[in-house]
């Protein structure tokens, strides 16, 4: 069985990774019942960004809905990303800027951020959410940033092509008049 062509999108190994990162984040720093509201919000705003992204693509026959599902998308990343902002914000944490990242971190940032895959399945992130509440809260803002970026522009790119080729509706429309063209001569 061939893997959906969705699955090689970088937005959409992003959004595994985002998820399986939300998820051990929150268990780790979200702990008890004091926390359980914010711990499913978390999680849920994580998971429905990557099955939007699933099923926008799966929709076979409509761009237009398919661009649709690629802005829930990213309007679900935008309320995880400032769940993210907010916990640095109430905990007193810096939000690192790109040289901070550097400067602080060396190249942990290439190595925490890379998609693992291995004969066409994701792995779990390799190395772990670090225990430093600074650093994982800042590896989260910069990946679901990231992945923000790249969801904006697979969906320009979206866009561009239903301007130029239209929609699955309008194309149907087009074959019915030229066979109806063809029946009447």
């Amino acid at each position: 069985m061939t893997k959906p062509a969705y699955k090689n999108l970088l937005t959409y190994k992003y959004s595994v990774y985002i998820l399986d990162l939300t998820n051990e984040f929150t268990k780790k720093f979200l702990p008890g019942p004091e926390s359980m509201r914010q711990r499913q919000q978390m999680d849920q705003a994580a998971r429905s960004s990557k099955q939007c992204i699933a099923e926008g693509a799966m929709q076979g026959t409509s761009l237009k809905g398919y661009i649709k599902m690629l802005g829930v998308s990213r309007g679900s990343y935008e309320e995880l990303l400032e769940d993210f902002k907010d916990m640095a914000r109430q905990k007193k944490i810096k939000i690192w800027d790109k040289e901070m990242f550097r400067r602080e971190r060396g190249s942990m940032r290439e190595r925490q951020l890379r998609i693992f895959v291995k004969d066409g399945e994701h792995l779990p992130p390799s190395p772990p959410l670090p225990q430093n509440l600074e650093i994982a809260v800042n590896i989260m803002i910069d990946l679901i940033t990231r992945t923000n970026f790249l969801l904006d522009q697979q969906r320009r790119a979206l866009e561009e092509k239903f301007l130029k080729e239209g929609g699955y509706t309008e194309n149907l429309y087009r074959k019915r008049v030229a066979t109806r063209d063809k029946q009447n001569q």
